[in-house]
């Protein structure tokens, strides 16, 4: 018999689920996901990394799940070696293995990681009194008796959540002429994919990894700061590595949380949205030329456009509610985008800017 599970939000309102994950007690930031498709790679992805991740796709799991395989510290087919989400709540499991792929059901590969997950959910009501009232801090719990003794609700927002997402060494990868210093708070792993196919060698470094110090022993051409999870003012040291970056001409690219770095380092600020955008489904418009572009989007803040500094300019915004989806630099190869080029999940509309960047970064150093 399928055990009852339990959603307690910070606001009081309790949702009544059936558990197909692992029976385990969590904490987090209760967030959505407009995306129909792509769980397994939205569940590996590190910026969810403290969040409880609510799918408003109805239904989930049929279509079971990959090869968890790797090589050269590269997953195959996922984002990160393991699930990053602290829980997950959807409306109706699909318990399937009917896919060419699939390796194991979701259920499987949930009690596997140690993963709770809730099925039956009204997902629909939880979507719409996030949008209502923000995100909301939320525990998931099996014994029905701990509901009326009331809970401590973990604060995440000033954790560096990057610190725990990012690698803990240097890692090395292709062998192309065109060097790029990735890093690592908390990234996608088809980012490496995407610039390897472009013939580039990425070093991968850790999120405080000083590149510019007397022992640093590679040479880059380039640098690209990845997307991670939580508040991006917490990681101070990224900044000040970026803002140093900057201020030696170095071609940078900062993509989701990148971009928030990328932008506090200019002296720019961020500002946390009231739900976030996380799906494959997000029209963005690019300002200097009026196109549209769906992308996919995992984040939960912004940049706050008024403070950018004189050189600086929008250079996306988002067609749902105007908010800041990228910057960019009027005279040097600075450029920054809030959505994910890399897909995976989603449309592949913005893959050309990995292409741009580089393209873009050789002309500075050729002249430079």
């Amino acid at each position: 018999m399928s055990k009852k599970g339990y959603l307690i939000l910070e606001n009081g309102n309790i949702f009544t689920g059936i558990s197909f994950g692992s029976e385990k007690e969590v904490s987090g930031e209760v967030v959505f996901n407009t995306g129909m498709v792509g769980y397994p790679e939205s569940l590996t992805d590190p910026s969810y990394s403290g969040q409880i991740l609510t799918m408003t796709y109805p239904l989930v799991g049929n279509y079971g799940v990959p090869s968890l395989t790797s090589s050269s510290s590269l997953t195959q087919y996922l984002e990160s070696d393991r699930i990053q989400i602290r829980g997950l709540i959807v409306s109706s499991y699909i318990d399937s293995l009917d896919h060419w792929q699939a390796k194991m059901t979701l259920a499987e590969w949930l009690k596997k990681e140690k993963i709770p997950a809730l099925k039956d959910i009204d997902t629909r009501f939880l979507t719409q009194l996030i949008r209502e009232r923000g995100v909301l801090k939320g525990v998931i719990v099996y014994d029905k008796s701990k509901i009326q003794k009331g809970f401590s609700f973990e604060a995440r927002d000033t954790v560096n959540l990057v610190k725990e997402a990012s690698c803990t060494k240097p890692l090395i990868y292709g062998r192309g002429k065109f060097r790029i210093l990735l890093i690592d708070c908390g990234l996608k792993q088809s980012q490496i994919r995407v610039l390897l196919k472009l013939n580039t060698t990425i070093i991968r470094v850790p999120w405080n990894y000083d590149p510019f110090a007397q022992n640093n022993k590679f040479q880059f051409d380039a640098i690209l700061v990845s997307n991670g999870p939580g508040d991006p003012k917490e990681v101070k040291e990224t900044i000040d590595i970026v803002r140093r970056a900057i201020e030696r001409r170095v071609p940078i690219l900062g993509i989701c949380l990148g971009n928030q770095i990328l932008a506090l380092a200019a002296g720019a600020d961020t500002y946390k949205l009231k739900y976030g955008h996380r799906g494959e489904n997000q029209p963005v418009k690019e300002e200097l030329t009026n196109k549209c572009f769906i992308t996919t989007q995992n984040h939960g803040f912004a940049v706050d456009t008024k403070t950018l500094a004189a050189g600086w300019n929008p250079w996306f915004s988002n067609l749902n509610d105007s908010t800041n989806e990228g910057i960019r630099h009027a005279v040097y190869p600075f450029l920054g985008v809030q959505f994910h080029p890399e897909a995976t999940p989603g449309p592949t509309d913005t893959k050309w800017l990995f292409s741009y960047f580089l393209q873009k970064a050789k002309e500075w150093l050729k002249k430079n």
